[in-house]
């Protein structure tokens, strides 16, 4: 390494070189010849070649590579400055000027790739290339680019170009663009937004998601899209998205639709207007502890998801959404916190809103007042705990089309409850826990109504008058745990163990119909003097105190059985352990103060999983009363027809999920190619298979017993590295209603994924139902070129479908 100099003045930075077989100096012309992986280091600049000549009288470094014995090149030069580096097949580069001249280059840019046949750098490290073309694909031979014979990549990484065309494998294409830019940076930089095509059999062909993108700030971006079809429908959607570091994030999307069916004048014609509006927000816990903001909004009107094939298949088969906004404040160093909430629940079936505007609840954790820390040793009353709730509401429910109507906004239902839990429990005879709590509840109220007779009906009238109403309700129960265990020496089976829980509860439940509470009244119900008794908080939010009182004897066993195996392998045994039933609940209850019809439903509730793949669930209750045709009477099956009880009703579910790696064995040692040609036949797969059987037999003798059958079924195969098939459907065996047999199939769809490497197509179809269409898409990767994309779309939507 030495430092040079030129005509006797020393150059800005010293050049260092090396090589790996000679240096030749030419004192004469004044060149430096260096062979075999030489490398030149000036200043931030490094050229590395299999052959760099350094002229002084030019003060050029020119660098290319050689052919070795075979005729092949090697040693292309590789040109770095600071963290940029490119490969190229000749370099020649000034140190003089820093301007620099390279044939044959390839630039990795962000997610793209550059490619020049000849390029001059200049000082400011802007590129002008001559021939150039800009693609994603990261082949030396670009499946697709997209080519201009002037390109510029400015020293901010901008791409520019003039006139450009298209090629898909070195073939031209006829998209032809006037000039191209291409940011080439992580930044988001506002433009067009394309859109696709497509034809609907009932409103005609259309563009879908046409509109433009605005980069607003680094906290904030929005996008608007629409969608317009040749019959007049049009929609139209936008979305805003923010985000704070370490403080919140979230996005607002708004939707419209104004779908047309059919022509004008047409028996049916229709014209549907659906909104949907959306917002998300969250707040970053680390941001402020003890303060908590955020918002799940979800409103719109009950058609919009089956009216608009836009959106995906998740929301169509949604029936409920709901939302929330809520505040949240606690208190360091207390057991107090308050929380302040908006929300809403609407299901698009019956098209109910339910709005509450707004929920305030004050909470104070479970303390313990008795519990005293310096105490040696504990007393009953240390387990004493009290805990406080108070809670307010404003609702509303309407049917959306009613929603804003002057009559549904003043039917808000308003009111105020206290609770005060206070419960404790303690072992009883060692193995037994007993524990009890007592509850007491106060409504507030901001009216109430009055019952009066006008000599021919029952007037109901609303008087503005804060209301106030107690209740309390006390609850005992004894637990424990019997273990029963089985242990073998020899076999298989190590063990087996059966858990038996059971639990028995006693909850009163006093009544407050007594004139002396103040809470029901008496009034005459006909034109014969009968009377009924009414309760003045009935339209209340919260209800009433209770008008009956009740006395339940609550019994349930639960029961989980469990095996251990044994495995010996090399004088070595291991234990296994599997659950058998990983729960059986049989519970009832027992009213001691009813007159008649005291036992309640016997219900069983079991849960297992076999080979630990298979889940079953199994959920039934059978009625201890016989039945006639006016439903239960006060007689019991044991002494009618000799059997415990009669069977109500049952729900049965198995699921099984199963993939490519469920069932591998273990295998011995395998040659390398055995190996390889196991993975290549393997196909990685996952398949969710779920059966549901319900049976009802009604509430009366005269019931006619139901029942119910559906399978669903949802997957997807890696056919090879490059194609995955996935799908969704489902298909009711019970419902003989439906005279077509794709009727009775539920939500189903297919999806094929093709890579093609910097390609990628997707087929998206919905072969049967409501929705029946189809999407094809084959688009760039990169996000870079994301727009530069085929899409082909058709639906058949049909507005009277039934």
């Amino acid at each position: 390494m030495t430092n040079d100099t030129i005509n006797n003045k020393q150059i800005e930075h010293p050049i260092e070189r090396k090589c790996r077989d000679s240096i030749v100096q030419d004192l004469l012309e004044e060149k430096i010849y260096l062979h075999g992986n030489a490398e030149i280091i000036y200043g931030n600049i490094k050229i590395r070649s299999e052959f760099i000549v350094i002229n002084w009288k030019e003060s050029t470094i020119y660098a290319f590579g050689k052919k070795d014995s075979l005729g092949n090149k090697i040693g292309y030069p590789i040109f770095s400055e600071g963290n940029d580096s490119f490969k190229a097949t000749k370099i020649i580069y000034n140190f003089k000027s820093k301007k620099c001249i390279v044939e044959d280059i390839i630039l990795n840019e962000e997610d793209g790739f550059v490619h020049g046949e000849k390029v001059k750098k200049m000082e400011d490290n802007t590129m002008y290339l001559r021939k150039g073309e800009y693609t994603t694909c990261d082949h030396e031979k670009p499946h697709y680019s997209i080519r201009s014979n002037k390109i510029k990549l400015s020293s901010t990484k901008e791409i520019i170009t003039g006139p450009a065309y298209l090629t898909f494998f070195n073939i031209p294409t006829p998209i032809i663009l006037p000039f191209g830019y291409f940011p080439n940076t992580k930044n988001e930089s506002s433009g067009i937004l394309i859109p696709s095509y497509g034809e609907s059999a009932n409103l005609g062909f259309f563009l879908k998601d046409a509109g433009y993108y605005f980069a607003l700030n680094k906290f904030l971006d929005l996008s608007i899209k629409a969608d317009i079809y040749s019959k007049g429908s049009w929609s139209s959607r936008s979305n805003l998205r923010y985000k704070k570091r370490y403080k919140y994030n979230g996005n607002i999307n708004l939707s419209y639709a104004n779908i047309i069916n059919s022509e004008q004048g047409f028996p049916d014609y229709s014209i549907k207007r659906d909104f949907f509006i959306r917002w998300n927000h969250m707040q970053d816990p680390k941001s402020n502890p003890s303060i908590n903001f955020s918002a799940n909004l979800n409103l719109g009107s009950s058609t919009f998801h089956r009216n608009n094939i836009s959106i995906n298949s998740n929301d169509y088969l949604t029936n409920t959404f709901t939302s929330s906004i809520s505040l949240s404040k606690r208190w360091k160093n207390t057991p107090f916190s308050l929380s302040s909430s908006l929300s809403h629940n609407q299901n698009t079936q019956t098209s109910l809103v339910n709005l509450t505007l707004p929920e305030i609840s004050l909470s104070m954790n479970r303390i313990f007042p008795f519990k005293n820390k310096n105490r040696i040793g504990k007393t009953w009353a240390d387990n004493i705990s009290i805990r406080y709730n108070m809670n307010t509401r404003n609702q509303i429910s309407a049917i959306d089309s009613l929603f804003f109507h002057s009559s549904t906004l003043n039917s808000f239902k308003t009111g105020m409850r206290h609770t005060l839990p206070i419960s404790s429990s303690f072992k009883f005879l060692k193995y037994f826990t007993f524990s009890q709590n007592i509850n007491f509840n106060e409504k507030w109220y901001i009216n109430q109504i009055e019952k009066t007779w006008d000599g021919t009906k029952i007037k109901t009238d609303t008087i503005q008058k804060f209301t106030r109403g107690s209740d309390y309700n006390m609850t005992a129960s004894l637990n424990t745990k019997i273990y029963g265990i089985s242990q073998f020496r020899k076999g298989k089976i190590a063990a087996f163990r059966h858990v038996i829980s059971p639990n028995i509860s006693f909850t009163y439940n006093p009544s407050f119909s007594d004139e002396k509470y103040g809470i029901y009244k008496i009034v005459q119900s006909d034109s014969l003097g009968n009377t009924e008794l009414y309760s003045i908080m009935q339209n209340g939010i919260y209800g009433s105190p209770r008008q009956n009182r009740s006395g339940n004897i609550t019994m349930s066993i639960a029961n989980l059985i469990g095996i251990k195996t044994r495995q010996i392998k090399d004088t070595v045994e291991t234990i296994k352990k599997i659950k058998i039933i990983e729960n059986l609940n049989i519970n009832t209850s027992y009213n001691v103060f009813a007159d008649s019809l005291s036992f309640n439903y016997i219900n069983v509730n079991f849960r297992t999983k076999l080979f630990n793949k298979i889940n079953i669930t199994h959920s039934s209750s059978y009625d201890p009363y016989i039945v006639n045709e006016n439903g239960r009477i006060n007689k019991f099956e044991i002494i009618e027809n000799k059997r415990l009880a009669r069977f109500k009703n049952s729900n049965t579910s198995i699921g099984v999920n199963i993939n490519d790696k469920t069932f591998k064995k273990r295998q011995q040692k395998e040659t390398d190619e055995s190996l390889e040609n196991r993975d290549f036949f393997k196909i990685p797969y996952n398949l969710n298979i779920n059966y549901t059987h319900s049976k009802n037999a009604g509430s009366n003798l005269n019931s006619e017993t139901i029942t119910t059958q559906m399978i669903g079924c949802s997957g997807n195969f890696k056919v090879t590295p490059k194609w995955k098939i996935g799908f969704h459907t489902g298909y009711d065996f019970s419902d003989n209603t439906k005279e077509r047999w794709f009727d009775k199939f539920s939500y189903t769809s297919l999806d094929l994924y093709r890579d093609l490497h910097c390609w990628e197509m997707l087929f998206h179809w919905i072969p049967i139902g409501y929705q029946r269409s189809y999407t094809l898409t084959i688009r760039v990767k990169s996000e870079m070129l994301q727009d530069l994309k085929f899409e082909r779309k058709r639906d058949w939507i049909a507005p009277n479908y039934n």
